[in-house]
């Protein structure tokens, strides 16, 4: 006997994961100069060098029993120290190092948070399109509903009236992305501020906390000098959930944290659920080393250079072609409307032409594909041509 939810997960990949190995066995065959893959959210980007620096430094002078061993359960005090410090001096939030629990990456993070805030099975958790795929998953592993509320088309944002009707008093928590995945967009300040609001008043209505979830891996990835709106500086009950996988081009090294308001409802029982949730999940202790190092790093900024460049190009290029998509502020993502109105199809036909682009449908936005453009400018220019004659097949 096995776990058949589990059996459905293992045997088969999200369709990113799809369509990316789809990709590396495309290019071993037809040569990787005729395959143009946008797939995945795979930094492209190399991590500062004072990262690089730190590893050679910590690995040389620092005796390998403690660099390699075993920290605290919710990570090293010295560590989270650090954190809460960089979080008080950039957004004013009085945080401490006993809400900052390090953890493997934003999914762990997510994870986590999610089974530390589910109280029972009844509840859901309600979520904005478009999303991150991988919400579904997390949420009903935690034994929630997954609730959807549709986008706003015309700048992807949540949809508010949508969003209260589906809030109800079995609602523990919403999860929010900005900048997001897979739109790009950063919500404005007003946005925020409304989603705020209602969750305030639907907390009070209901009796109990409504908390918010900011999920934020992008955060530091914004174009034109404007910075996303730090939620826990608009809302109390928040819990943030973040990695340095795109801040510092570290995605296969899964060091993140969760950081829990100190003046949340209920703060130290939820930090205290939260290091619950990473123990019986097996997420205790996030790797030693990179712990070390994201300590030496936390103050350094991003080079985006090229992504806006990379963004300038191939929003330029596909929007003069006829593409319907809106400008994004963040992350590296564009979201096109798929012609033809056929998000999965038109993917299809793309292939036939070496593209890859990720159908919206698991992002709960059907109509619609991602295109990841954190890819060498050179693969962007030589997919050009082919973008012109897919397209002309749909006018």
């Amino acid at each position: 006997m096995y776990n058949k939810k589990a059996y459905e997960l293992g045997s088969v990949r999200s369709v990113i994961r799809e369509l990316f190995e789809y990709g590396k066995k495309r290019a071993a065959e037809a040569g990787a100069d005729k395959v143009y893959d946008f797939s995945l959210g795979n930094p492209s980007v190399a991590p500062p060098a004072e990262v690089e620096e730190a590893i050679r430094d910590l690995t040389t002078t620092t005796e390998p029993v403690k660099l390699h061993g075993y920290t605290s359960a919710q990570g090293d005090q010295g560590v989270r120290e650090a954190i809460a410090e960089y979080i008080r001096e950039s957004f004013g939030v009085p945080m401490t190092a006993d809400y900052i629990y390090m953890t493997c990456g934003a999914a762990a993070a997510l994870t986590i948070t999610l089974n530390a805030l589910v109280a029972d099975k009844g509840q859901n958790v309600v979520v904005p399109a478009p999303y991150f795929p991988e919400y579904k998953v997390f949420v009903e592993a935690a034994g929630a509903e997954f609730r959807v509320c549709p986008m706003r088309t015309e700048d992807f944002s949540p949809d508010m009236d949508a969003m209260e009707k589906a809030i109800d008093s079995s609602t523990a928590a919403v999860i929010v992305n900005s900048p997001n995945n897979p739109s790009g967009v950063v919500y404005s300040k007003e946005c925020v501020e409304r989603i705020c609001k209602l969750l305030g008043d639907k907390s009070a209505e209901y009796g109990h906390p409504i908390y918010l979830i900011s999920d934020e891996p992008y955060r530091e990835l914004v174009y034109g000098g404007e910075a996303p709106e730090y939620i826990m500086n608009h809302y109390k009950n928040t819990v943030v959930c973040y990695s340095y996988s795109k801040s510092l081009s570290l995605p296969g090294e899964r060091i993140g944290y969760i950081a829990v308001s100190p003046e949340a409802v209920d703060a130290r029982e939820i930090y205290l659920a939260v290091m619950g949730a990473g123990r019986a999940l097996g997420y205790v202790c996030a790797p030693s080393l990179m712990q070390y190092v994201v300590k030496r790093c936390l103050y350094l900024s991003p080079d985006i250079a090229s992504y806006e460049e990379n963004r300038e190009l191939i929003y330029g290029a596909l929007t003069k072609m006829g593409y319907d998509c809106v400008r994004p502020d963040g992350a590296f993502y564009l979201f096109v409307a798929a012609p033809g109105g056929d998000s999965e199809a038109f993917s299809e036909k793309a292939k036939e032409y070496g593209i890859l682009v990720v159908p919206g449908d698991g992002f709960g936005a059907p109509g619609y594909v991602r295109i990841s453009y954190c890819v060498a400018k050179k693969t962007i220019e030589n997919s050009l041509p082919a973008f012109e004659a897919l397209l002309k097949e749909y006018k």
